[in-house]
């Protein structure tokens, strides 16, 4: 018997994946791709991987990464927000271990006059 919580807060984080995405509402957006960063945390028990050490017992992040590129690159959104929502459940819909799926994109260069780092958009999705 497993005497660990399910729910004990394991996550496998990713942080910073770029990519070169159509994201936007103004005619500068719609017409060229501008460089967004995605951070995900996926929420998922990793016990068995850690006991075993072996990948085939958790999630596999370069899949998820390639999923996530696509997902973004392959999309032409108006809103930050659909990217984000999209990218999320796909992830989710990869592994049925992962409990919930949180995604953040930000734009690096967003088009506004203020001097602001960046602009983004957080987005959890669970089963």
């Amino acid at each position: 018997m497993n005497d660990r919580d399910e729910s004990s807060g394991d996550r496998i984080e990713l942080r910073g994946l770029r990519c070169s995405v159509i994201v936007g509402v103004l005619a500068e957006e719609r017409d060229r791709a501008q460089p967004i960063e995605i951070d995900l945390d996926l929420v998922r028990a990793i016990e068995a991987a850690a006991i075993s050490d072996d990948l085939s017992e958790t999630t596999n992040y370069a899949d998820v990464l390639a999923l996530a590129e696509r997902v973004a690159t392959e999309g032409r959104f108006l809103l930050l927000e659909t990217l984000v929502f999209r990218v999320a459940r796909e992830v989710l819909a990869l592994d049925d271990a992962i409990e919930s799926v949180t995604v953040v994109a930000r734009k690096t260069r967003p088009p506004v006059p203020q001097d602001v780092a960046t602009v983004g958009v957080r987005c959890t999705v669970g089963r």
